[in-house]
């Protein structure tokens, strides 16, 4: 799907698809934002070299796991971007890989799948930001991307907080996978977030061709998408701190009922040694057992036994040894 927005020099907006291009050549005021989503790797190419985009920079972006960066070249600048097409309270998410080629009049955006963030821009104020310049549209996609993952980061501090309370007023391995789960996760997270970060990072320190921090507008967007993405690392390291500190309590509460366990172990262990010991010496030895002569004797004993068993059993599931 090719979705095309042109805004000309009075700031009018026109949609469509490629077949803009040819306007906006005729125009030299004009700005465009090219959206390409799961074109033929063909098509993309094409359009991309018409555009003079380099071919190294067009093999990055059409590479599935290249990490998240921001490159420079004489006519354009590639910034590589981790989207994302789904994400909820469990931390569960589809990442979405943007490539985003910008010019001094042009943005192509360059995304397999579904990029929520693209199409929330797409169908709100597209031609208002991209009057303002083509770059100012591709940081206003990721601030809206990262606040996407912000917003679930922080539904699921409430997640947290009751899967703490749950650990420790009623602890199960159930929950500890699940902790376990959380942590997998945001460690995935934070190493994206850790890229997006470098990527703002360099955006404030360097000022790319494409991307003037003279322009006053531009630097404040680029200021607004680093501090969300610093903000979402520190969420991330504090939340998987926090999983590592519930696992690291669990595992000490769990030590400590083992320790409780063994220690009543011992006692029943200690009191019946003896016993056992004097038992095995003597045996049944003994000439006058009244209770051998008692004709149900036998199924009382064994009904004891059963009962000792049950009773045993039931004792350790409530004190939860079982």
């Amino acid at each position: 799907m090719i979705r095309t927005l042109l805004v000309d020099a009075a700031g009018r907006l026109a949609q469509g698809d490629e077949s803009l291009i040819e306007r906006w050549r005729a125009e030299p005021q004009s700005h465009i934002w090219i959206d390409l989503q799961g074109e033929p790797l063909a098509a993309e190419r094409a359009l991309l070299e018409a555009f003079g985009c380099h071919p190294l920079a067009i093999d990055d972006a059409h590479r599935d796991r290249h990490p998240p960066k921001i490159e420079e070249f004489e006519d354009h600048t590639l910034i590589l971007y981790r989207g994302i097409s789904s994400f909820d309270a469990d931390l569960a998410y589809q990442p979405q890989r943007i490539a985003f080629f910008l010019g001094e009049r042009f943005l192509i955006s360059l995304h397999p799948g579904l990029a929520l963030s693209i199409d929330r821009l797409m169908a709100q104020d597209a031609g208002h930001l991209l009057a303002r310049s083509p770059e100012y549209v591709a940081l206003r996609v990721m601030y809206a991307s990262a606040g996407y993952y912000l917003d679930s980061l922080l539904a699921f501090e409430n997640e947290l907080s009751d899967l703490e309370d749950a650990l420790i007023e009623d602890g199960s391995d159930a929950l500890m996978r699940r902790v376990i789960g959380y942590r997998s996760r945001l460690v995935k997270m934070r190493r994206v977030f850790n890229y997006h970060l470098g990527i703002t990072q360099e955006l404030t320190a360097y000022d790319y061709a494409h991307l003037p921090r003279g322009n006053e507008e531009t630097l404040h967007a680029i200021n607004d998408v680093h501090e969300r993405f610093e903000r979402l690392h520190s969420l991330t390291q504090m939340y998987y701190d926090i999983c590592g500190d519930l696992i690291d309590g669990y595992l000490s509460l769990s030590s400590h009922q083992l320790n409780q366990t063994m220690r009543v172990l011992t006692v029943i262990t200690a009191i019946f040694v003896p016993l056992t010991f004097i038992a095995g010496i003597y045996g049944m030895n003994f000439s006058h057992m009244p209770e051998l002569a008692y004709r149900y004797g036998y199924f009382i004993v064994m009904g004891v036994m059963l009962a000792i068993g049950g009773g045993l059993l039931w004792w350790f599931r409530r004190v939860k040894w079982l």
